[in-house]
């Protein structure tokens, strides 16, 4: 055996052996959390535990599961959203929530919903006591409807080290005008009033994007600030997580040279992964669930942030 090979062999021997373990096998086998339609999930650590919310379902207008620890068992209890909001179609569903706790302990829920009187998607907000609601709608119109934008969806929220509270959201674009985009904007202490003009992020500029990106979540880590975002069409095996990054909360972002989530990374064991969102440890995402597009399961697997880029398991 040459002086190389000898050197070598331990090497592979060891490499092998970890291959084996079952610890590296479940770090890299996506954990499903709930095996029925909860899509677009959110996630939220409370001192009462674990908390999750999901684009209308059979389960409710937004379904809530809980959990006592983040791998779970999560189960669903119930309809977060107390009542539909007064400028919104009642059959309309309601998209991509997110939650967040104000500093008075105040739970705000915000959400995507058809407008009643002309059926663009708008963005709305509800409040309540308690993080799994109900919660009562806030206001007699949308929070965030932009005409130019040609809807409004997915809203999610981000509070800096400071205590500042941003609004993060995709503008869907126009097939014949400016394709879709991810914004912020800065919102007061209350969490539905805005202060100064609102900062495109970016946009879906990339071939693989397919026009399409949406589903932002924030992430700060040592350095950087780190914009998870989905892309291509939902229904696709081809939908992906991809992310971007920052120095600054708004921008400029650069996005990374490939995705971090796909169905090819993940070795085909979830189909379209996307709507990510990280909490305590875990990035949270939908897949599609028994080889079809009715149903989209909740996922997870442990991240961590070495040198502030983003690394499963």
């Amino acid at each position: 055996m040459s002086v190389k090979n000898l050197v070598l062999a331990p090497v592979v021997a060891l490499l092998a052996a970890f291959a084996a373990c079952p610890a590296a096998a479940a770090i890299s086998a996506p954990r499903l959390l709930i095996d029925q339609d909860f899509p677009d999930p959110d996630v939220v650590k409370t001192a009462g535990g674990y908390f999750a919310f999901s684009t209308s379902t059979g389960s409710g207008r937004i379904p809530v599961a809980t959990a006592s620890a983040p791998d779970g068992p999560w189960r669903i209890t119930g309809d977060a959203l107390g009542a539909v909001p007064a400028w919104a179609k009642p059959d309309g569903g309601f998209w991509a929530p997110d939650v967040t706790q104000l500093p008075d302990g105040t739970f705000v829920l915000y959400f995507s919903g058809a407008r009643a009187d002309g059926g663009e998607m708008c963005l709305g907000a509800a409040t309540a006591s308690k993080a799994d609601g109900p919660y009562t709608p806030a206001g007699d119109q949308p929070l965030v409807c932009a005409a130019e934008d040609h809807g409004d969806i997915d809203p999610q929220t981000f509070v800096d080290a400071d205590g500042t509270r941003y609004l993060f959201y995709k503008s869907d674009g126009d097939a014949t005008g400016a394709p879709a985009a991810i914004w912020t904007q800065k919102l007061q202490a209350d969490g539905r009033t805005f202060t100064g003009p609102r900062t495109e992020l970016l946009r879906a500029d990339l071939n693989a994007e397919k026009a399409v990106v949406e589903a932002p979540s924030v992430v700060k880590t040592a350095s950087r600030f780190l914009l998870f975002y989905s892309a291509d069409t939902f229904q696709s095996s081809g939908y992906h997580t991809g992310y971007a990054s920052a120095p600054k909360v708004t921008g400029p972002f650069v996005k990374a040279d490939a995705p971090f989530l796909s169905t090819d990374l993940l070795g085909g064991k979830v189909d379209g992964p996307g709507g990510a969102d990280v909490v305590d440890g875990h990035i949270y995402f939908h897949g599609w669930l028994g080889g079809g597009r009715t149903a989209r399961g909740l996922y997870s697997l442990p991240i961590s942030f070495p040198g502030d880029v983003p690394q499963l398991g």
